[in-house]
């Protein structure tokens, strides 16, 4: 990204976020797919600094469990007391080695759009003028709130004022502090030493030890960004809102231009991790996080969310929600289907309506059409489910696996009880519960004979609609199926019965 490698990076997030009302730690909040911190990390290291120190303080050990695992070679070091961002950066110091004499970048924890390419634009124009201190500014419509920046002789810096601290006049001034600087070490560490509490605050400003490299005649530059949402923090959750609608907004924008289709970008949400090729359709209602990556020709949605999926060329999930699955090139998933964690399905395969998978490898052209739990099961390539099938794979304590064959047949409404071992070219006779295994060719039929009752309705079901109607059907036959159906007592010409014999 540049050729300029910063001694140190220290990332401020010690702070309480009060305003959050949350047991969660706020920097911790996430957006984007990443917490609040994690952007930060990732813009730092893309730096490549050779020392890269997060300050925490509120909630640190869930802090610091989150950055290991985020980034192993993260440094922390811990702000015992919150008394300003003087004393926070003099935290992080504590964690850098004491012989070091290049830049120290100052950074946010709560500043989640800043991007790596602007720290780098930053950090060269530090190196361009040799300034001891360059700090990051941006021009705002309303900079109430904000420390502003006093102006100096040929564009430098002569000094900051916060905005409790400012004067009417000073208030006026729309340069604002973003709060990221680069710090020549030595100056950084002779300023530490000499702040004071003396202000409005009572807190150890960082912004003062620029007054104090300035009146040591050291020069104090400034970039203004064009772009004042990189510099923008989250202090309560309206601010998250507003800053992951942002973030967003500018995620779905690059990858529209890299040659994603997204239909409607209002209720489209992808987070920064995901990957997605170019000829990509995103449907509306879709959300895609994590580690998910899409390749080319897939369409995703309507109201389709996924975590961590692989999806394959040309394939198609409608109507889902998976999360640790692989889909293949041209396979097919939904509507209204559910992906379990170590769901595989092949190229070209089909994962229905209403089915439920979960560790299931379902190879190239199989099928699971419809309303099917497929549960710890490997099914071979080009076999078809039946409608309404279950592999029970759990008796209660233990977990169970399933295999069916190569091109095998399992008719509707059956159960495989696991471990059930069906073979290539095998066939489970509809409604049948298998528990031994089935060869290679077979036929199963696991399920009782059909047995028929003469007269029960007449004599179970005396004077009802259906006992009337079975009457009404034996006089026909004994007619030989010519003669009209007499009328019943209700009417000449009974209405067609439905499904569960009630009049249609």
């Amino acid at each position: 990204m540049t050729s300029h490698r910063p001694a140190a990076v220290i990332v401020m997030a010690a702070g309480q976020g009060t305003r959050m009302k949350s047991a969660t730690p706020k920097v911790l909040h996430e957006i984007g797919g990443r917490s609040l911190v994690g952007h930060a990390v990732v813009t730092a290291r893309a730096l490549s600094p050779a020392h890269l120190v997060v300050v925490v303080g509120t909630g640190r050990e869930l802090v610091e469990q989150h950055l290991a695992e985020l980034d192993p070679d993260v440094r922390t070091a811990v702000q015992e007391q919150q008394l300003g961002t003087g004393d926070a950066v003099r935290a992080g110091l504590t964690a850098v080695p004491d012989d070091f004499d290049g830049s120290v970048i100052v950074t946010s924890g709560d500043v989640p759009l800043l991007q790596s390419e602007t720290l780098a634009e930053l950090v060269a124009e530090h190196d361009k003028h040799g300034n001891a201190i360059t700090v990051l500014t941006a021009r705002v419509p309303d900079p109430t709130g904000y420390g502003r920046i006093l102006p100096g002789p040929d564009g430098t810096v002569a000094g900051i004022v916060e905005h409790k601290d400012a004067t009417a006049e000073q208030r006026q001034i729309d340069e604002i502090n973003a709060g990221i600087y680069v710090f020549d070490a030595a100056t950084l560490r002779a300023g530490l030493a000499r702040i004071t509490t003396d202000n409005a605050q009572g807190e150890l400003y960082l912004t003062d030890v620029l007054a104090i490299a300035k009146g040591d005649g050291k020069r104090v530059g400034a970039f203004v960004t064009e772009d004042a949402m990189q510099t923008e923090g989250v202090n309560d959750r309206v601010q998250l809102a507003t800053l992951r609608a942002e973030l967003n907004r500018r995620t779905l924008a690059a990858l529209m231009r890299s040659g994603v289709t997204v239909v409607d970008p209002n209720t489209t949400w992808v987070d920064q991790t995901v990957e997605l090729a170019p000829d990509v359709t995103l449907l509306p209602n879709t959300q895609l996080h994590g580690a998910t990556k899409v390749a080319t020709g897939a369409t995703i949605g309507p109201d389709t969310t996924l975590t961590d999926l692989e999806v394959g060329e040309g394939a198609t999930i409608i109507r889902c929600h998976g999360q640790g699955a692989v889909v293949g090139a041209g396979a097919s998933v939904g509507p209204f289907a559910y992906l379990r964690p170590g769901t595989t399905l092949g190229a070209k395969g089909k994962i229905g309506t209403f089915v439920e998978t979960k560790n299931a490898a379902i190879a190239d052209g199989a099928k699971v059409p419809h309303l099917t739990y497929a549960g710890d099961a490997t099914i071979g390539a080009g076999a078809n489910i039946g409608a309404g099938t279950i592999f029970a794979n759990y008796d209660g304590v233990n977990k169970f696996h399933s295999t069916v064959g190569r091109y095998a047949f399992v008719g509707s409404n059956s159960v495989l009880v696991a471990p059930a071992d069906i073979a290539d070219g095998a066939y489970i006779a509809a409604g049948s519960a298998v528990d031994q295994p089935v060869g290679p060719g077979e036929i199963a039929v696991a399920r009782g004979r059909q047995r028929n009752i003469k007269g029960w309705v007449a004599r179970k079901r005396a004077g009802t609609k259906t006992a009337k109607a079975a009457e009404a059907a034996l006089a026909a036959q004994a007619e030989g199926g010519t003669a009209a159906v007499e009328g019943t007592p209700e009417q000449a010409d009974p209405a067609p019965l439905s499904d569960t014999g009630e009049k249609a």
